[in-house]
C-alpha cells in the first residue's frame, strides 16, 4: 500500500541524506520525494514521502525518523485525512494548426499553456497522482517530448497542523535523557 509520510525537519545541510539513508536502508523504494523550506518559519523544511509499505512496517520506520536529531514531527498521513495534489509540465508537440485544439482538449484537465513555441508548446497541471496520469496518457497522440512531474505534496485536513501521530515535545526528549 502507498503510504504518505509529512516530515517538519531543520531545513540544515545532510537531512534529507540521513532521511533517505533510513528508508532505503531498511528496503524502501522512495516513490515520490519533495522538500521544501516552511513558509512559516524558514528554519524548518517539509518533507513529503511517498513509500510502498504495510502498516507495521510503517509504524517501525515512523519510530526510526523519530529518533533522528533533526525530524521535529513525523506524521503518516492516512486516506481521507488529508488533501495532495502533484503538478506536471508536458511538452507536446503541437504546431501553430494544432494550439486552438490543444487549449480546448487542456481545458478538459483545468490545464494551461504556460510556454509554446513554432513546433511545441508546454502544459501545466495539477491534481491527484490519477489525474495527473490520465492528463499525461490523453496527450500521448500529440507526442510527448518531455515530461516533468513534481511528485506528491499532501497537507492534513482540518484546523490542526501537519502533526497527528508521533511528535517530538520537550517531555520526550527529557524522558531520553534520563
Amino acid at each position: 500500500m502507498k503510504t504518505t509520510v509529512s516530515l517538519l525537519v531543520e531545513n540544515k545541510f545532510g537531512v534529507l541524506c540521513r532521511v533517505a539513508g533510513l528508508l532505503s536502508g531498511r528496503g524502501f523504494n522512495i516513490d515520490s520525494l519533495n522538500v521544501t523550506p516552511s513558509t512559516l518559519d524558514p528554519s524548518v523544511s517539509r518533507m513529503t514521502i511517498v513509500v510502498e509499505a504495510n502498516e507495521n512496517a510503517m509504524e517501525q520506520v515512523t519510530k526510526q525518523l523519530n529518533k533522528l536529531i533533526d525530524v521535529i514531527k513525523v506524521t503518516t498521513i492516512e486516506n481521507g485525512e488529508f488533501v495532495d495534489r502533484e503538478m506536471a509540465l508536458i511538452k507536446i508537440r503541437a504546431n501553430p494548426q494544432k494550439r486552438a485544439e490543444v487549449l480546448r482538449e487542456a481545458e478538459i484537465f483545468r490545464a494551461k499553456v504556460v510556454d509554446a513555441t513554432p513546433d511545441t508548446c508546454i502544459l501545466e497541471a495539477t491534481g491527484d497522482e490519477g489525474k495527473i496520469n490520465a492528463f499525461i496518457e490523453f496527450f500521448k497522440h500529440y507526442g510527448l517530448v518531455d515530461v516533468a512531474r513534481t511528485g506528491r505534496i499532501a497537507l492534513s485536513r482540518g484546523g490542526g497542523k501537519t502533526a497527528k501521530k508521533a511528535s517530538k515535545t520537550p517531555e520526550d526528549e527529557l524522558k531520553k535523557a534520563v
